[in-house]
Order: structure tokens, then sequence, then C-alpha cells
């Protein structure tokens, strides 16, 4: 795959397409958007009507919003060993990737172009983005470090598909360590092919279309 040592085996390892932390003064912002506007709001119905029907007011604008943004803020997805763990607002889940029942590659083509990989063990169903695509030709994909302890974790399935999705981000993998452009990288590839057929809706891959990626 590449010269660099691997992670440790139990070492947590982030899947985060985009670091809440990098979005984390956007939402600080929109709480405080949220706030002041449930003030003027509660203000103004507790003036024309009454006191109750402000705060009334107030609640119903202001909750929703700082509910939203507690819950983005929460928002984690990672590896540790062979399991993968996906934290909510509420709960935090988790779903053993050499166990999986199911693995798919989904291509959401628009103008933010999305490629996810979607694990399915019984009835738990877990979504991993892999790569987004603006049709200005810039992007971003998951790291190294995700893309390899994914590939190794998912390798230990003895699912086909399984096997397909392995071979395509070890490419991708390779593609990221030497830099090269992005018609070289698989999953842009699989966003390029879309857009080719004027998809509109959400494309799942098959095997033989996910190996003429790489």
């Amino acid at each position: 795959m590449t010269d660099s040592p691997p992670p440790a085996a139990d070492q947590r390892i982030g899947l985060d397409l985009v670091a809440p932390e990098m979005y984390a003064p956007v939402l600080r912002r929109l709480a405080l958007v949220a706030v002041c506007l449930a003030l003027v709001v509660g203000s103004v119905a507790g003036l024309f009507l009454e006191p109750v029907a402000g705060v009334v007011a107030a609640l119903v604008v202001a909750v929703p919003a700082v509910a939203y943004v507690l819950a983005v803020r929460r928002r984690r997805l990672w590896l540790a060993g062979n399991t993968l763990y996906a934290r909510t607002l509420w709960r935090t889940r988790q779903l053993r990737v050499p166990a999986v029942t199911g693995v798919e590659l989904l291509v959401h083509p628009g103008r933010l172009s999305r490629v996810v990989l979607r694990l399915t063990a019984g009835p738990d169903r877990q979504l991993v983005p892999l790569a987004m695509y603006t049709d200005a030709g810039s992007g971003r994909e998951l790291h190294i470090l995700g893309l390899r302890r994914l590939a190794d974790t998912l390798s230990r399935s003895e699912l086909a598909a399984g096997i397909a999705v392995v071979e395509l981000l070890v490419h991708q993998l390779r593609a990221e360590a030497r830099d090269a452009p992005l018609p070289e990288r698989p999953l842009y590839r699989a966003v390029a092919a879309a857009r080719n057929k004027d998809y509109v809706a959400q494309i799942v891959l098959t095997d033989q279309e996910i190996t003429g990626l790489y």
C-alpha cells in the first residue's frame, strides 16, 4: 500500500471527512444568531400577546437550532480495532466491520458530489463518507490513515463486494500518497462517470463498475 508504518491495531482512527473542529466557529455563530432571533421573536410575541406566549415563541425558535448545533458538534465517526463507532447526540453505535453482511459504494451526483461507503450488518447500517467533489474541480477526501485502516479492516470480510471496495481504497490510498491529479483518483472517477451519464439520483456501483475505476 505505502511505505509508511501501519497504525496500531487498537489505535483510534477518525473517519470524519470534515473534522467538526473546522466548522465549530460557524456553529457558534449559528447558535448565537438563533438565540438573538429567539429573543426578538419572544419579545415581540410577549409584547403583543402575553409573556407566556413570548417564552414559547422564543423556545420554538431557539431550541431546534441549538439542538442541531449540539448534535453536529458531538457527531464523530471512528475505527478502533475492527469496530466502527458512530457517535450521535444521544448514543454511540458500534458495527464490527469483519462481520458485515453488505458492502456498497454509493455515488451522490450533484453540484457537490459525494462518494459514500455503506456497511450493513444485520439490521444495522452505517455510512462512511469517502470523498466529496465540487463542479469546480475541488474537493475533500478521507485522509490516508483512515483509508488504510478502513481497507485493512474491511479486508477481513469474506464478501466479494468487500474485496472490490478494498482494492478501490488501496488504489485511492496510493493516489493520495503520491498526490496524483483528480482524474487519476478512483473516487473522483466514480463521480466523473456519474456526471458523464447525467445521473441525478443516488447510484449504487456494481463490483464490475468498481473494478473499472482503478
